[in-house]
C-alpha cells in the first residue's frame, strides 16, 4: 500500500476514534512522519477471523482498540439480530454475556462491547471485574443468553489483547455463522452506542457477579467423584498455584479451598497484572512461566505444581521428580490430559456412574495415547479440528443425536474440558480435578509419573513434540502460506527417514473435518506429522506424535526410539522454516 494511502487511513481512523489515547497515538506517528510504524498498523485492517479478534494494543486498524472493538461488536450484533428475528421484534429478547480478563484495556474494551449491545435492542450481562474464560462459557448456557464475547488474548504477551465470540450453545462461533459475522463485521459502516446510565436504565446492562459465581462453583465441584478422600486427605497434599497474574486465584483458591485443600499462591503472580511483570510469556506450556511457583514448591516441600493461564482456560501442573530431592517434572498438555482420561473413566467405572456409549474428544494434533486408554475403558474417542469450538461442536452432535455421551474433550495444548456446562477449556475445573487425582493415587502409594508408566505398559510409550515459528510484519502471512504450498505442491517422501505411506490435505475438508489450512503426514511406523498456521498468532505450527513399544528394551528402550525419532523429524522440519 503506498504512503499516501497508509496517510488517509491514518487521518480516517483519527476522525472514527473517539478514544483520546489511541487517537493521540496516530496523531503523534503523523506529526513524527514515522511511516514504517504507521504502515504497519495501516496495511491491513486487524482481522475479525473464525474466532474473533487478537492483535497488539494500540491506534489503528491493525490493533486492538476502541475503533476496532465497536466496529466488531456491531457487526456481531447485526447478525445476531438477522439470525433471530422473531427476538429481534422485542428489545431485550435478545441478549449477551460478555467477561474479561486482566490485560490493559480489557475493563474497557468489555465495557464498550457491552454497551453496543444495548444500543442494538440486545440485553447484555456484564461481570464487573475479572473472569476466567470458561466462566463466561458456563454464563452464555446458564443465562440462556444468544451470544457472548470475552475479552482476552490468553497466554500471548503483554502487548497483545484480544476478543472472543461465543455463539447459543456456550462455544465459539463456527460455521456457518462465523463466516456470516466477519461479513457483518466488514460491512459495519455506522456504530450504534449507548451511555451506561441509560442502559443501566433501561434493563439492557445488567452487572453479575455472584449470581454465576457461586452456581458456577458448585458445578466444579460437583464433577469431582471421591469427596469424601478429599476431606479424609486434603492435609496430606500440599499444592503450590499461580493464576500467573491473570483471573485465576479468585475460583482456584475458593473451590480448593472450600474442599480443605492446601493451596499456597505464588504471591509474586497472585494478582491480575496486564504487564505480566515476573514472566516472558504468561502461558503454563512454558517452563520459564512456573519457575516461581516451582521454586516456591521446593521451599514449601510441595507436592504438585498447578498453574493456569491469564484468562483460566489453560491449565499446567509440575510434580516432584522422583527420586531427585528439590526438583520438579513438567508435565506436558497430552500427558495430562491422558491421565485425566484414565481417571475420569476409571472413576467412572469404580463409582458405577459410566454413561451409555461414553465417549471423548481429541483434536487431530493431540496424542493417539488417549485414544488408546478411552478403548482400554470400552470407550470412544472422535477426532476433530484443533480448538475447543471444534470439541464442543461434536458434544453437540453426539447429544442431539444420542449417539454417545461425550464426557471430556482435551487437546494437547493445555486444554481440559471435563463438564457439559461449559463447553470450552476450564481450567478451573481441570485444577480440582487433578488435585482430587493426585490425592486418589496418593492413596494408592503412586505419584501421577507412576500411573503414567502403568498407562505406558498398556498403551505403548508416546512422546510428541512441537515446534513453532513466529513471522512478524506484513511479510509474515505470506511466507507461512508459501511454506503450506510447497509441502502441498512437493510433500516429502520421508521425515526423520521414515516413509511417509498417506497425506491428509484438509484444506478443503477430508474424513469429516470441516475445511482448515492443516497438512498431516502419517509415517509408515505410525508417527503422525502435522503442519498449520496458528489461527491466533502470527506463526506456523509442527506437531509430531509418535509410539514406541516397551519390547526387550522395556521403557527405558522406547523412549530412546521414540526421542530419536523425533529428533530426526524435528531436524527435517527446521531445515524447511529457515533454522
Amino acid at each position: 500500500m503506498d504512503k499516501e494511502k497508509i496517510i488517509e487511513r491514518a487521518k480516517d481512523y483519527i476522525r472514527r476514534e473517539n478514544d483520546s489515547h489511541f487517537r493521540k497515538e496516530v496523531e503523534d506517528l503523523l506529526a513524527a512522519e514515522n511511516f514504517k510504524e504507521l504502515e504497519d498498523r495501516f496495511y491491513q485492517n486487524l482481522e475479525f477471523g473464525t474466532g474473533g479478534l487478537r492483535g497488539i494494543i494500540g491506534g489503528g486498524y491493525n490493533r486492538m482498540n476502541s475503533l476496532v472493538v465497536k466496529s466488531a461488536t456491531q457487526g456481531l450484533a447485526t447478525y445476531l439480530l438477522k439470525a433471530f428475528p422473531d427476538k429481534a421484534k422485542s428489545p431485550g429478547a435478545l441478549s449477551a454475556a460478555v467477561a474479561f480478563d486482566s490485560r490493559h484495556f480489557s475493563a474497557e474494551f468489555s465495557e464498550s462491547t457491552a454497551l453496543i449491545f444495548a444500543a442494538n435492542g440486545i440485553k447484555c450481562y456484564l461481570f464487573s471485574s475479572p473472569r476466567p474464560t470458561p466462566e463466561l462459557s458456563y454464563a452464555i448456557r446458564q443465562l440462556g443468553c444468544q451470544t457472548g464475547v470475552v475479552v482476552t488474548a490468553s497466554h500471548n504477551p503483554p502487548a497483545y489483547n484480544g476478543y472472543k465470540a461465543y455463539w447459543t450453545g456456550g462455544s465459539q462461533v463456527i460455521p456457518p455463522h462465523d463466516k456470516g459475522i466477519i461479513n457483518e463485521v466488514n460491512a459495519v459502516t455506522e456504530i450504534k452506542e449507548m451511555a451506561r446510565e441509560e442502559a443501566l436504565a433501561k434493563g439492557l446492562l445488567v452487572i453479575i457477579d455472584k449470581e454465576i459465581d457461586n452456581p458456577y462453583r458448585e458445578m466444579v465441584k460437583n464433577c469431582l467423584f471421591r469427596p469424601e478422600l478429599i476431606k479424609e486427605k486434603a492435609k496430606e497434599i500440599k499444592i503450590v498455584y499461580t493464576p500467573l497474574h491473570g483471573t485465576g486465584a479468585f475460583h482456584v483458591e475458593g473451590v480448593l479451598g472450600e474442599l480443605g485443600l492446601n493451596v499456597i499462591t505464588v504471591p509474586e503472580q497472585r494478582e491480575g497484572d496486564g504487564n505480566f511483570p515476573t514472566v516472558a510469556f504468561p502461558n503454563p506450556e512454558e517452563a520459564a512461566a512456573l519457575e516461581m511457583a516451582i521454586n516456591l514448591a521446593i521451599k514449601e516441600k510441595a507436592d504438585l505444581v498447578m498453574a493456569t493461564d491469564p484468562d483460566s482456560d489453560r491449565f499446567g501442573i509440575a510434580v516432584p521428580t522422583a527420586g531427585k530431592t528439590g526438583e520438579f517434572t513438567l508435565v506436558t498438555g497430552n500427558q495430562i490430559g491422558t491421565l485425566i482420561a484414565d481417571y475420569l473413566f476409571l472413576s467412572m467405572k469404580e463409582t458405577g456412574r459410566t454413561p451409555a456409549n461414553p465417549a471423548m474428544v481429541n483434536s487431530i494434533v493431540t496424542t493417539g495415547m488417549q485414544k488408546k486408554v478411552a478403548e482400554h475403558y470400552g470407550a470412544k474417542c472422535f477426532e476433530c479440528l484443533t480448538g475447543f469450538k471444534w470439541i464442543a461442536e461434536v458434544w453437540a452432535k453426539c447429544e442431539d443425536t444420542g449417539s454417545n455421551t461425550v464426557v471430556y474433550g482435551t487437546e494437547e495444548s493445555y486444554g481440559y474440558n471435563i463438564s457439559g456446562d461449559v463447553r470450552d477449556k476450564d481450567g478451573i475445573s481441570a485444577a480440582a480435578l487433578t488435585a482430587e487425582m493426585s490425592l486418589y493415587w496418593r492413596s494408592k502409594g503412586m505419584s501421577l509419573l507412576d500411573r503414567l508408566d502403568e498407562l505406558y505398559k498398556i498403551c505403548g510409550y508416546w512422546e510428541e513434540v512441537g515446534i513453532s515459528k513466529y513471522f512478524q510484519g506484513i511479510e509474515g502471512p505470506a511466507i507461512m502460506k508459501g511454506i503450506m504450498e510447497e509441502y502441498r505442491k512437493n510433500p516429502p517422501k520421508s521425515l526423520g527417514g521414515i516413509e511417509i505411506a498417506r497425506v491428509r490435505d484438509i484444506k478443503n475438508g477430508a474424513d469429516g473435518l470441516a475445511p482448515s489450512d492443516v497438512l498431516q503426514f502419517f509415517l509408515k511406523d505410525g508417527t503422525v506429522v502435522s503442519a498449520r498456521p496458528s489461527g491466533t498468532e502470527p506463526k506456523i505450527k509442527f506437531y509430531a506424535t509418535c509410539c514406541a513399544e516397551l519390547a526387550g528394551g522395556g521403557l527405558a528402550g522406547a523412549k530412546e526410539e521414540a526421542g530419536r525419532k523425533l529428533k530426526a523429524i524435528e531436524k527435517d522440519i527446521r531445515a524447511v522454516i529457515g533454522e
